[in-house]
């Protein structure tokens, strides 16, 4: 079981939240929406490209969180990485925010990434995915929610994603490297799945966004040409 204590308010006047965790008691999937998924892979192909493969998740805890590779392209010469699970369950959702109950997680990363199965157990080539999917099951496991504007930091106490960078918090903001389109797509009439691409921050950038906001961050981004792709040793735009 997960608790969530709500510890202070920050500057900027958004909630800060202090998870404390217990360990998980292992249940299985609870759910498995298969016309969500359907829909969602056709969305993902004609939104941002056709999916080149999918890696599978073995064991899965609550949800079953799989990951859609898009390939790079003379057009979008990154790899598209998507989750798909997520969205299988809905997010404890505050009043008034039920439109945003349903989500799923994508991140780009640069052409010369090594996406195979061998490249990935190197934890250099893992950890955006193993990123991704602790954030698609996050949400469940600790009753809360996860959108736009939110930030998480990485572990307790906080420390980098890996080794040979500071990168060390993920925040969710909109793609901006595919179409809009792609941000929202309607299932059902009870069912909208809204998609957020999750970039990793600095933790001067995670204190900045607490104190001055989201909009004042990605300004920020905007002045120092930082764009959706991963980069581990890209400007700290805080500092």
């Amino acid at each position: 079981m997960w608790f969530k204590r709500k510890q202070k308010v920050s500057k900027s006047g958004a909630p800060v939240y202090q998870y404390d965790s217990v360990k998980t008691k292992f249940e299985g999937v609870r759910d498995f929406d298969a016309e969500a998924k359907e829909m969602f892979e056709e969305h993902i192909e004609k939104y941002v490209g056709k999916i080149n493969k999918v890696f599978h998740e073995i064991v899965s805890n609550i949800v079953h969180v799989d990951v859609y590779h898009v390939a790079p392209t003379k057009e979008r010469p990154f790899h598209t990485m998507i989750t798909h699970g997520m969205s299988d369950l809905p997010m404890t959702v505050p009043e008034g925010a039920e439109a945003w109950k349903y989500a799923e997680l994508v991140c780009f990363l640069p052409e010369e990434f090594d996406i195979t199965e061998e490249g990935f157990k190197n934890e250099r080539n893992y950890w955006p995915i193993r990123n991704l999917k602790f954030l698609a099951r996050f949400p469940h496991e600790y009753k809360t929610w996860l959108a736009y504007g939110h930030t998480l930091q990485n572990g307790n106490p906080i420390e980098p994603f890996i080794e040979g960078t500071k990168l060390c918090a993920s925040l969710l903001i909109p793609p901006t490297i595919v179409d809009s389109e792609f941000f929202r797509l309607k299932v059902r009439d009870d069912k909208l799945i809204n998609v957020y691409n999750v970039f990793p921050l600095y933790l001067e950038e995670m204190q900045f966004k607490m104190d001055h906001g989201i909009d004042e961050l990605t300004e920020k981004f905007d002045r120092f040409g930082v764009n959706d792709l991963y980069d581990l040793r890209r400007v700290n735009t805080c500092r």
